[in-house]
């Protein structure tokens, strides 16, 4: 009975570790701080920093529904109220949206750049991968059209975790949300990229380490992984959505893009590069993202 009793005792030991160790590691996933950013935009050729500095830029602190503040900055030196919002990928900050603000400053677009929860200056304890970004966008959104009075177009650009929450907001805003989007290598299911990270990082099989990082993680963090899906929703997205993910990704499959793209009714393009394995293609595609974002 002795022995029945400390094996059981072991084996609820190793799955409370488990599930602790393992949601750690999704809710509180390391952030790059600011000089790893600048070193590897800059690495990539995207020298923007000085002059985000020297720009003229109003910064804005906006109420998250969960408590804490959503900051980020409003460029805004064109005579127009269209906007492009951008959302950056997980581990980055607003530091990392430079490169795309250029290129929308460029296109004649205003741009509205801030830092999701528990990223940059912005509050919240723990990352969830767009279950409650979402809800964080909508806040900006709201905000923004309110500044502009309900004029203009707005447009939301997502990279990464960015773009998923671009997705899962478009999907819970079909009607009054923006009115396009483009998401830079989002996951189709946040359940499959976690699995397919098992794999890749640790080779390790998904059962049962994921069913138990799962139970922990909506204990902790209030939210399953199979809660977080644009692949759930893409197909009651209305708004026209530019998709573009790297033939080459060996973070996030090129097949999660096919496959929001294949179920994504109405209005859409798909855009797959040749080269690179990691997000940040706009600036490389050039022209072809323009024509693109006029037709829609």
């Amino acid at each position: 009975m002795k022995k029945i009793l400390l094996a059981i005792g072991a084996l609820v030991t190793a799955v409370i570790a488990i599930g602790i160790v393992f949601s750690n590691m999704i809710l509180f996933i390391k952030r790059k701080t600011d000089e790893d950013i600048i070193k590897r935009e800059t690495d990539n050729g995207h020298d923007v920093f000085e002059s985000f500095e020297q720009m003229e830029k109003t910064a804005f602190v906006i109420p998250s529904a969960y408590g804490y503040n959503i900051k980020g900055y409003h460029v805004a030196p064109h005579d127009t109220p269209n906007t492009i919002i951008i959302c950056h990928g997980v581990t980055m900050n607003v530091l990392n949206s430079l490169k795309y603000m250029h290129l929308f400053l460029d296109l004649g677009w205003n741009v509205l750049i801030y830092d999701h929860r528990r990223h940059g200056q912005s509050g919240g304890k723990t990352t969830s991968y767009g279950f409650y970004e979402k809800d964080d966008l909508n806040k900006v959104v709201s905000w923004l059209k309110n500044k502009t009075n309900h004029r203009g177009l707005i447009g939301i650009h997502g990279e990464s975790m960015g773009a998923v929450t671009a997705l899962l907001y478009a999907g819970a805003h079909c009607s009054d949300g923006a009115d396009f989007y483009i998401a830079d290598c989002p996951f189709a299911c946040f359940d499959e990229q976690l699995a397919y990270r098992l794999r890749a990082e640790y080779r390790l099989p998904s059962w049962p380490l994921l069913p138990i990082a799962d139970f922990f993680l909506k204990l902790r963090g209030g939210y399953r992984a199979r809660e977080v899906s644009p692949l759930a929703v893409i197909d009651k997205i209305e708004k026209p959505v530019l998709f573009i993910h790297s033939k080459d990704d060996d973070y996030i499959p090129v097949s999660s893009t096919e496959r929001l793209y294949e179920k994504k009714r109405g209005p859409k393009a798909l855009y797959i590069t040749e080269n690179g394995n990691t997000p940040c293609h706009i600036p490389k595609i050039g022209i072809r993202t323009e024509k693109q974002c006029r037709s829609f």
